[in-house]
């Protein structure tokens, strides 16, 4: 083993016939084991560690899972995707995979060790951007969300209130209460940021799920965290709606960047495929603009809201029937 050499798998996703998993090598990657600390400082070094990492470009990968073997090269940037069809059928729920880096004789220069999420056949299925819909971000102002993000840990990162409620009514509803609702988070954060964001997520009792982030940055692009990626955006959504072609989505978003004219894209490709459209209103300045988007969506015959609270979008929910009684 090469102890410099580091293996990072996402969670995954899928079904039988349609397995997918991400991932990153790194060269180098700082430690990044996190203290939960009010210390300013604590924070930042933190932060700063996240970003520190030189990627392994083009370096052999083996997958394997439930005995089969998968072979891929990790692309510039150090990251590879998997995408497979199992030999055998795959049960619904967290299912453990391996992939290592392989040097040009195939020796193993690292491990690593991750999960796949495998979601039961329900009636529903939600998409939900991160930033400035469930957590408080301020995405449109640069200063503003680097500051968020310098002077908070995972554990203090403030969340909408009521978005917990919301969120977990949704993963229990019209389900059995052992079998709930999938739900994957797409954002333009970077995978630098996975890590904090599922402590954030886990410390908040918000609903399990598979991330799709975006592209890695270096630390001299730290200044840009969160600006770009919003067409790889919509097309992480797609890929997810592709991969589950018999599902009703749900989307959550806001509208301090461009998750109106997203959602509106998809919705008008794949209108059947999709229940309601919630924008949280965090631009009072873009409510208009996001009215207009959400005029064409609901033209597809899909439930529309725009909100203020998650209070209002629970209140939506229950009155279109998404939130309903727990099957037994």
């Amino acid at each position: 083993m090469n102890k410099s050499v580091s293996v990072k798998i996402y969670h995954g996703y899928g079904h039988t016939h349609n397995l997918v998993v991400y991932g990153h090598v790194f060269r180098f990657k700082a430690k990044t084991r996190q203290k939960f600390s009010n210390n300013l400082i604590v924070n930042i070094v933190h932060l700063l560690k996240l970003f520190i990492l030189k990627p392994y470009p083009y370096v052999k990968v083996r997958l394997t899972f439930n005995g089969q073997e998968v072979y891929q090269k990790t692309e510039y940037d150090g990251f590879f995707k998997f995408e497979w069809a199992a030999t055998e059928n795959v049960s619904a729920g967290w299912h453990g995979v391996k992939v290592e880096a392989l040097d040009d004789k195939g020796k193993v220069l690292s491990v690593g060790q991750g999960q796949i999420f495998v979601p039961h056949i329900t009636q529903y299925a939600f998409i939900s951007d991160i930033d400035d819909t469930i957590m408080v971000s301020h995405s449109a102002t640069i200063g503003r969300r680097l500051r968020e993000l310098f002077i908070k840990n995972p554990r203090t990162r403030k969340t909408f209130k009521d978005a917990y409620t919301h969120y977990n009514l949704l993963a229990l509803s019209h389900t059995e209460t052992d079998q709930p609702n999938p739900f994957f988070y797409v954002s333009s954060s970077e995978w630098n940021l996975y890590d904090y964001l599922v402590e954030t997520f886990r410390y908040n009792k918000l609903p399990e799920g598979a991330f799709l982030l975006n592209q890695i940055k270096r630390w001299k692009d730290l200044i840009r965290t969160g600006k770009t990626g919003h067409e790889g955006k919509l097309m992480r959504v797609m890929r997810i709606l592709d991969a589950f072609p018999n599902q009703k989505f749900v989307f959550f978003g806001d509208n301090s960047q461009k998750d109106p004219a997203i959602y509106t894209a998809i919705a008008e490709k794949y209108p059947k495929n999709i229940e309601a459209v919630y924008i949280r209103n965090v631009r009072k300045e873009m409510e208009e603009t996001a009215n207009e988007f959400l005029v064409r969506i609901k033209a597809k015959n899909i439930h529309t809201c725009l909100f203020n609270t998650s209070s209002e979008a629970i209140a939506h929910s229950k009155q279109i029937g998404l939130i309903g009684d727990l099957k037994t």
